[in-house]
């Protein structure tokens, strides 16, 4: 009997031994609390609306506040020091700049891409069909050479080939200024990314660029540095990173970042 209840002892003692580690894993993750601002590039206007909307729905009480212009605009003021807990780069030598200000805490992520597009006047009035057409068409709107979206273009006209008389060109101060002047009547054709064309919708028409012609623009995304509120910040980070952000970001045409080698 007595060798029974030590045995018995010994069970119990094992078994209590590993129900204490079991319980202690069970700890749950702080809840995200509080407000952040996340500068972004102008394209991601719609799709990280949508996102603020779905991401502040799953964690109640908080707050996404969006600064949407253009990337080098954006790298600028958070340089000068205006308050930011995220930047989202339509490229990276923006997003360069900020690390090597030692203004982001991790590694960039790379979470989407984008393509260009022609945009013409409804009805394409003036007959555009390819990019070597936007050198005689007429007023063609770009983005500034400093924006991301002016550097892309340049690019794109350089490799095909193409030049476009400066003294026929309207510049925007980012994308969607880009856009506005062709959808408004000031130019007869512009060079966006194909997902500002899609938001668009019927205020302009679209000229598909070939792949074999076109340059592809890679997001960028980090937290910043001097966040006030760096675990909402990551959080936000891992959201747009993760398989619901990457399905809204294909609703809005923005394809997959290309694969790390």
């Amino acid at each position: 009997m007595k060798r029974f209840l030590a045995l018995l002892s010994l069970v119990l003692v094992g078994a209590l031994a590993t129900a204490v580690p079991a319980q202690a894993t069970k700890s749950k993750t702080p809840k995200l609390s509080g407000s952040i601002t996340v500068s972004a590039a102008a394209s991601l206007t719609e799709a990280f609306t949508k996102m603020g909307t779905d991401f502040q729905k799953l964690n109640k009480g908080t707050t996404v506040t969006f600064n949407f212009a253009a990337s080098s605009t954006l790298a600028q003021q958070i340089q000068g020091g205006a308050p930011a807990d995220v930047f989202a780069s339509a490229d990276g030598a923006n997003m360069q700049k900020l690390v090597s200000g030692k203004q982001v805490t991790a590694e960039p992520i790379d979470f989407a891409s984008n393509l260009l597009t022609i945009v013409v006047k409804p009805g394409n009035p003036k007959g555009v069909k390819s990019v070597a057409d936007l050198a005689t068409v007429g007023v063609v709107s770009l983005c500034a050479s400093t924006v991301p979206c002016g550097k892309y273009a340049a690019q794109m006209f350089t490799q095909d080939g193409v030049t476009v008389p400066p003294d026929k060109t309207t510049l925007g101060q980012d994308v969607k200024a880009t856009l506005s002047a062709v959808s408004n009547g000031d130019a007869d054709a512009g060079v966006v990314y194909v997902t500002d064309a899609k938001a668009a919708g019927k205020t302009v028409a679209q000229v598909k660029i070939p792949a074999s012609l076109n340059v592809l623009a890679v997001y960028p995304i980090a937290p910043i540095a001097n966040s006030q509120n760096a675990s909402l910040a990551n959080a936000w980070v891992k959201y747009v990173t993760s398989a619901a952000g990457q399905k809204t970001l294909k609703s809005f045409g923005f394809l997959p970042p290309p694969p790390t080698t």
